[in-house]
């Protein structure tokens, strides 16, 4: 009786295991079916994405790919290209010494440039830093090994010396340093020889001739009316002011003989405390005997 009942379980335990295996089984087979159908179904859709062009949409992409190559800005790449060139070959020619001894020069180089008097022009700078490099490679080429303060070996030095015979501006780029040129820009006189310079021009109306006009000229005088207060448009207006003022002039009140007028909008030059400014009119009495003056 009890063998039986162990026999019983035992087949019981068989038939659960082998259902295990069956539904495992039908459930991988649906998996790849499903994987199978969907892989088909994805190749079916882009083989029919592929046909369905006509071939006036296909002329139309082959015209649209060609207007976008025509439309391309080749003169913009073109240059482009040259500036990566450009810059490839300047990272060529660049002067492969160290960064410490490329600093040690530019510092030597400013403080000789420092040491120059101020005033001092381009050719000055240029000469004081051509002087310092012919110093330089007369130090490379007479110190014992060819070293100086400024290389720690003799691979820096011939580095160095190089630089300083064959590539002295590449190397003042390099370390940062421009020195501009001198530009003299010549006058040109056209003026035949012995022409009369031209007469300077007032401004505002024609003087009148009692006002015996001379440029750039003051006088010291009692001042009838100060001109920092007294303001005219024009030198006549001034000169005719004085004329005004000594004509109507009481017995015994100063009469104007000198008026002094500042045409310039920058100011005039006036010999007394007092600078005269763009319009001022002074009228002036000098106790001697002179005509009008501007």
């Amino acid at each position: 009786m009890a063998r039986g009942v162990a026999s019983w379980g035992r087949g019981k335990l068989c038939s659960y295991k082998n259902l295990t295996i069956a539904i495992c089984c039908v459930n991988l087979f649906v998996a790849l079916f499903i994987l199978r159908s969907l892989c088909f179904s994805r190749a079916t859709n882009s083989f029919s994405e592929s046909k369905k062009y006509t071939e006036w949409q296909i002329e139309r992409i082959k015209e649209s790919i060609r207007i976008r190559e025509e439309a391309a800005p080749i003169e913009l790449l073109n240059a482009v290209k040259r500036l990566r060139k450009e810059s490839t070959e300047q990272e060529k020619r660049k002067v492969k010494l160290p960064p410490a001894v490329k600093h040690k020069v530019a510092e030597e180089i400013i403080q000789k440039l420092r040491s120059l008097r101020e005033g001092s022009n381009a050719t000055d700078e240029t000469e004081v830093v051509e002087m310092w490099r012919i110093e330089r490679l007369n130090d490379l080429e007479t110190s014992e090994r060819n070293l100086s303060d400024l290389v720690s070996s003799v691979e820096e030095a011939e580095m160095l010396k190089s630089a300083l015979e064959s590539n002295w501006h590449i190397l003042m780029e390099d370390i940062g340093i421009w020195i501009p040129t001198n530009v003299t820009n010549p006058e040109h006189d056209d003026k035949p020889e012995n022409e009369p310079e031209e007469a300077e021009i007032i401004p505002g109306p024609p003087l009148r001739p009692e006002c015996n006009v001379e440029l750039h000229t003051d006088y010291a005088g009692a001042a009838v009316r100060w001109g920092l207060t007294h303001h005219k448009e024009s030198a006549a207006d001034c000169c005719q002011a004085c004329l005004d003022q000594a004509k109507n002039a009481k017995p015994g009140e100063m009469k104007c003989n000198i008026w002094v007028y500042c045409p310039s909008e920058f100011g005039c030059y006036s010999p007394d405390i007092y600078e005269h400014k763009h319009q001022e009119c002074w009228l002036k009495m000098v106790m001697m005997s002179i005509s009008f003056f501007l």
